[in-house]
Parts: structure tokens; C-alpha cells; sequence
């Protein structure tokens, strides 16, 4: 499923409206639904991919900026969307969750958070409860490994208050060291219009780590476009991942361009 076009995977048409894109996915979905598909183990990876094309595809603002790469790049969209968004970033603000707890009163089938746990390692899984005067927070984390400084306990999602919440209950424990992912980092570069048309290497000092990197710059890109390096954020602690680098496109004016701009503003102010 590697880089199929997103509509391609939920079976709709490029300009099926938001309505009908809901509905193919529920009917995929369902379709492909582990409990349904226990002796089925491709049903897991399909499941992954109308999981992440219905979540691009449902949110207007990455569906145009899909649209648009499918417009420039054809085939290989998908995959340059991927080099833009983080897997976070995809599923951001998604109702999957929502879809899944509506089949599972419907049909009878496990809701989303039994079959996330399901797929992890179960012998890994904990799950928490935190009670307080106004405040009741519920989620889950995996036991990764054992290290020298003790148990290492890995929070899905980014940092936010109920990450920061469940951390504060945890330390309670004690002997707990936390897995938390690297930041991203964002910067900006400059190149020349001829490597944006015909593409190629780009030298890149990422200050943060005092390293250089050689940026791969692809043909055809545009002023405001993103290069992701994935892995080039900061680090991650506790055995956290690293986060990723994104690079936003900025293209310089032709110099041919601006000379003959300021010949026109020398004559029109000489004549």
C-alpha cells in the first residue's frame, strides 16, 4: 500500500464530496475490520492505509494541499505528502475514533482503543485512571524496556496537558524513566531558481547539532513547500525518537530580473 493515491485506496472519485468519502471509509472500515478479519493477517496493513487516506482525505486543508501535489506530481503524491506531514500531524484532529465506537455499538465490534491495545504488546499495555476535585483523566502507556535507571514507560502522542498530567501521576511511582519524542524543528532556506527547477543538493548547517547536511532539493518544487529530513529534530530522551527537520522553500529572484527592474526605475526617473 506503500504510496497508492489516497483515493484510489478508499475507492472514490477526485471530486467525491466530504459525505461520500465519510461513507466509503465506514464501509471499508467495516469491511476490514481485525475482529472480522482474524485469519486475515493483509487486513491489518489495509486497514493502516484506509485509516490514513480517509484522514487526509476528511480534512479539507491537507486534502487541497494533496490535491495539489497530485496535480504536480502524479504517482508519486503520496509519498511527497508524506515528506510534508508527520504521522501525528496526519491523524491530528481525525473522528477514526469516533467511526470505530460507532461500529462497535452497531455491530458488536471492539471500539478503537481495544484494538490499538490489541496490536501493541499486551504484555507491555498499562492502562491509568487519575481522580481529582474537577479533574478525570484516562489513558494508556507501554512498559518499552528495562534500564539501568529502571522501568522506561513510553506516552503516546505529543506533550499537552493530559501528557503532562499522566507524567505527574507516574513519577508518583517512582523508578519510572519517561520515552519522550524530540521536538521538530522549522527553518527556512533560500535557493536560486535554477536548482528549484532542475533540483539537486543543497548544503544546510543545522545549528542545533553543529552538523552539516546535504538537503536533496526535488525538481519542480515551489516557494513555500516543506523538505522533511526525518530524524534531524531534537533528540529524544528516555529512548524517545528524534523529531524531524522541516525546511520551508523560499526562491530567489532572478538577477536578470532585478537588473532589468532598476534599468526601468534609471530611465523612467532620467527621461
Amino acid at each position: 500500500m506503500n504510496g497508492k493515491d489516497y483515493y484510489q485506496i478508499l475507492g472514490v472519485d477526485k471530486d467525491a464530496p466530504a459525505k461520500q468519502i465519510k461513507e466509503a471509509y465506514r464501509k471499508l472500515a467495516l469491511q476490514y475490520h481485525p475482529d472480522r478479519n482474524r485469519e486475515n493477517p493483509q487486513a491489518i496493513e489495509k486497514m493502516q492505509a484506509i485509516n490514513e487516506a480517509y484522514a487526509v482525505l476528511s480534512n479539507s486543508q491537507k486534502r487541497r494541499e494533496y490535491d495539489a501535489m497530485r496535480r504536480r506530481f502524479g504517482s508519486s503524491a503520496t509519498n511527497r505528502f508524506r515528506q510534508t506531514y508527520t504521522q501525528d500531524d496526519i491523524f491530528k484532529e481525525s473522528d477514526i475514533s469516533q467511526i470505530f465506537e460507532e461500529m462497535a455499538r452497531s455491530f458488536g465490534l471492539r471500539g478503537f482503543d481495544d484494538i490499538f491495545r490489541d496490536l501493541a504488546d499486551g504484555s507491555a499495555y498499562r492502562s491509568f485512571e487519575y481522580r481529582r476535585p474537577g479533574i478525570h483523566a484516562r489513558g494508556f502507556f507501554f512498559q518499552a524496556r528495562m534500564g539501568p535507571k529502571g522501568v522506561r514507560v513510553k506516552l503516546p502522542g505529543k506533550t499537552g496537558p493530559l501528557g503532562k498530567l499522566g507524567r505527574k501521576v507516574f513519577e508518583k511511582l517512582g523508578g519510572v524513566e519517561f520515552a519522550e519524542d524530540g521536538e521538530d524543528l522549522h527553518d527556512t532556506i533560500r535557493i536560486d531558481p535554477e536548482t528549484a527547477a532542475g533540483g539537486g543538493p543543497y548544503a544546510y548547517y543545522l545549528r542545533e547539532k553543529d552538523k552539516k547536511l546535504v538537503v536533496r532539493i526535488p525538481p519542480g518544487i515551489r516557494p513555500g513547500q516543506k523538505i522533511r529530513l526525518a530524524g534531524q529534530g531534537k533528540d529524544g530522551r528516555g529512548g524517545g525518537r528524534p523529531g524531524d527537520l522541516y525546511l520551508q522553500v523560499k526562491i530567489k529572484r532572478p538577477l536578470l530580473a532585478d537588473i532589468r527592474k532598476k534599468a526601468r526605475r534609471w530611465l523612467s526617473k532620467n527621461r
